[in-house]
C-alpha cells in the first residue's frame, strides 16, 4: 500500500513550487498574441455567419483559424470532438451561432 504524505501549504502560496512572475514584455506578447488568434477567428465566424445561422441557430461552432476549418453542432462537446479529430494539438476557438457569437453569460 503507498502511503500518502500531506503537505500543508499556507494561504496565497502556490501549490507546486514557485513560478517566476512574468516580465511586462512577456505579458504583453501574450496579450497581443491572444488578440490576433481571436481576431482570425472571428474573421472566420463573421465570413460563415449569414449562412449557418438561418439553419443552426444557437448551436456550437469551434474554429480552428489556421486552416479556416470549422466544426459545427447542437452539442458543444460533439462539436469539440469533431474538430479534434482533424486537429488534434491546434488550438481552437469555441463561439455560438447566435446574435453576438457568445457560449453563455457574461
Amino acid at each position: 500500500m503507498t502511503q500518502i504524505t500531506r503537505r500543508k501549504v499556507p494561504r496565497g502560496t502556490p501549490i507546486y513550487g514557485d513560478n517566476p512572475p512574468l516580465s511586462p514584455e512577456e505579458i504583453a506578447r501574450r496579450q497581443a498574441e491572444d488578440e490576433a488568434f481571436a481576431r482570425r477567428c472571428r474573421e472566420i465566424f463573421w465570413r460563415v455567419y449569414p449562412d449557418l445561422v438561418k439553419e443552426h441557430y444557437d448551436w456550437f461552432i469551434h474554429i480552428e483559424p489556421d486552416s479556416g476549418d470549422y466544426f459545427i453542432d447542437a452539442d458543444e462537446n460533439v462539436s469539440f470532438q469533431k474538430a479534434r479529430e482533424q486537429h488534434p494539438t491546434s488550438d481552437l476557438m469555441a463561439m455560438r451561432l447566435n446574435e453576438t457569437g457568445t457560449c453563455g453569460r457574461i
